[in-house]
């Protein structure tokens, strides 16, 4: 019988984060680097770093890593290197090379369990087009995997999460709801249907929407993971000083999603991505209950969020349809900013 991952651990994937107010009070504290050569720090929140090597190549560099999300050895890898890679897509960058992070407990899970985690990773990286190099492992209860990963990218083509612009409108190319249901899969709450849909997605690469948001030229975009759809675009509001409206109508849920809330399916991780969101968030007094928590729940590997002119946004929806994200979907807009940074309603 196989291993099940899922015995090893509380909470997993991006759910498994520091909270988002204790890490923003931790970042705030430390000294930025001052080298020109840096277009982007930690002190926008974004993807990843940026530095710029000639007037036409920058290096995009970024690091994410995770205790389990699901039963399956070989499927946590895919899940967890298309999460790590998909911050250089949010930048508009290429990824093209990966290292290994692995910390695995290696006298209390079968060795074979390390091999196919890493051999997830190694396959998803491939189809990305991504050359893993090296590593380095830790003997470490729970398990935990990522990757760091090196990108390139133009310098004058960064995208960036304060680059949303008044009168833009705001596509979401992923379904919400990982959060939920895996947590409903812990708890035997979930169809089997539920959860190999968000497996699904998870494994899915964000590549086409970073080449699409190239091609209809982006300024401002992030992926939606750990602190929620709530918390990262008031994220991308703050950055941008622009307020960002969502309707929650519009938003694409994976399956069950709402059914799972309404019976109580709450992981802890949506509560403190709430508590988080609230300090710049206007949440409409007649928003649904089960869609505000759904906007605060922690993706692991989720979609791009994209702030696209309007002239534009049908064409680019329509390119990110036929592509692979046929349930991409225009949420919202962005405009002056106003008293708060997000305004979340039905």
């Amino acid at each position: 019988m196989a291993f099940d991952l899922l015995t090893t651990v509380e909470s997993g994937g991006c759910s498994a984060k520091i909270s988002p107010s204790l890490l923003e009070d931790i970042l705030s504290k430390l000294p930025l680097p001052a080298d020109p050569r840096i277009l982007v720090d930690i002190s926008t929140h974004d993807d990843a770093g940026v530095y710029r090597l000639t007037d036409d190549i920058a290096l995009v560099l970024t690091t994410d890593f995770f205790p389990p999300v699901c039963s399956d050895a070989y499927e946590f890898g895919q899940i967890a290197a298309a999460n790590s890679l998909s911050d250089v897509y949010a930048m508009g960058g290429k990824p093209i090379l990966a290292l290994n992070i692995i910390m695995f407990p290696s006298t209390t899970v079968p060795l074979e369990v390390y091999s196919a985690i890493l051999q997830g990773g190694n396959d998803k990286a491939a189809e990305a087009g991504v050359s893993i190099i090296g590593g380095h492992s830790i003997d470490d209860y729970p398990p935990k995997y990522g990757l760091a990963v090196t990108g390139v990218v133009d310098p004058a083509r960064v995208i960036t999460n304060s680059g949303a612009k008044e009168g833009d409108l705001l596509i979401l190319t992923k379904p919400v709801g990982t959060g939920v249901i895996l947590a409903a899969s812990r708890l035997g709450m979930a169809a089997d249907e539920d959860t190999e849909t968000a497996k699904y997605f998870m494994k899915q690469l964000n590549d086409d929407g970073g080449r699409l948001m190239q091609q209809y030229s982006i300024k401002g975009a992030t992926d939606i993971t750990g602190f929620g759809l709530a918390g990262h675009a008031m994220k991308m509001a703050l950055g941008s000083d622009v307020t960002i409206k969502i309707s929650m109508k519009n938003v694409p849920l994976i399956k069950n999603t709402y059914a799972l809330i309404n019976n109580g399916c709450i992981p802890g991780a949506a509560f403190r991505n709430l508590e988080f969101a609230e300090k710049h968030t206007r949440f409409e007094d007649n928003l649904d209950y089960n869609l505000k928590m759904a906007s605060c729940d922690a993706q692991t590997s989720g979609g791009l969020l994209i702030s696209v002119r309007e002239s534009d946004a049908l064409n680019l929806l329509d390119a990110l349809r036929l592509s692979k994200y046929p349930d991409a979907a225009i949420i919202g807009s962005v405009e002056e900013k106003g008293a708060g940074a997000l305004v979340i309603e039905n």
